[in-house]
């Protein structure tokens, strides 16, 4: 039997050294090229992009993660864009593909928005629906914002990353959403403990 183990082994070790080839640390993957085409329409909803609104500007995150690799370089240059709203919609483009490639490129965007509070927390939604928790805090602070849709897009993203909530409700009482944070909180704490946050990401 043991040719029939052989094969099976090869083909682990190749995958292994093709997930390394994906992107090392410090480089940028090699993502798919778009056809001519592909690309025209890119670099119009590019091109567009700052002067959306409202639904269109929904409707055009939706389509870049939607288009995925492809797009990809294009919107990890718009992510420095120095208008907040901008960057934040490449931001969440990115985020919607769920492709955790993009957690290294995201961290080595030069970010000319300064600190932003949307553009931040768009960064900390996108970041953990990547599997990066590095600004999980964030989402936590979000669930105290004065916007009942902040706390809302906040509670939801972290039940999608952890699949617990706490009871915490975005339209509760202030004392029900306070005792929530608090154990969000002990959570994050619990979880530094255990090494899967960083001390440095828990420390607000």
């Amino acid at each position: 039997m043991r040719h029939v183990y052989r094969p099976l082994s090869l083909l682990l070790l190749l995958a292994a050294c093709a997930s390394t080839d994906a992107g090392s640390e410090g480089t940028e993957p090699e993502w798919l090229k778009p056809s001519k085409t592909l690309q025209r329409q890119i670099e119009d909803q590019i091109t567009r992009l700052p002067w959306t609104h409202g639904l269109e500007r929904v409707e055009q995150i939706s389509w870049f993660a939607g288009v995925g690799e492809p797009a990809y370089p294009y919107l990890l240059e718009l992510c420095a864009d120095p208008r907040p709203d901008v960057a934040a919609s490449a931001v969440a483009a990115l985020g919607a593909t769920g492709d955790s490639r993009l957690v290294e490129p995201l961290r080595r965007v030069e970010w000319k928005s300064g600190e932003d509070k949307a553009l931040r927390f768009e960064r900390a939604r996108a970041g953990i629906r990547l599997g990066d928790w590095e600004q999980i805090h964030v989402l936590v602070d979000g669930l105290e914002d004065d916007s009942p849709w902040v706390r809302g897009l906040s509670i939801v993203t972290l039940r999608e990353a952890t699949r617990i909530d706490f009871g915490y409700a975005a339209n509760g009482d202030a004392a029900s959403r306070a005792a929530a944070v608090k154990r969000w909180r002990d959570w994050i704490a619990q979880r530094t403990r255990e090494g899967i946050v960083s001390g440095a990401d828990a420390g607000r």
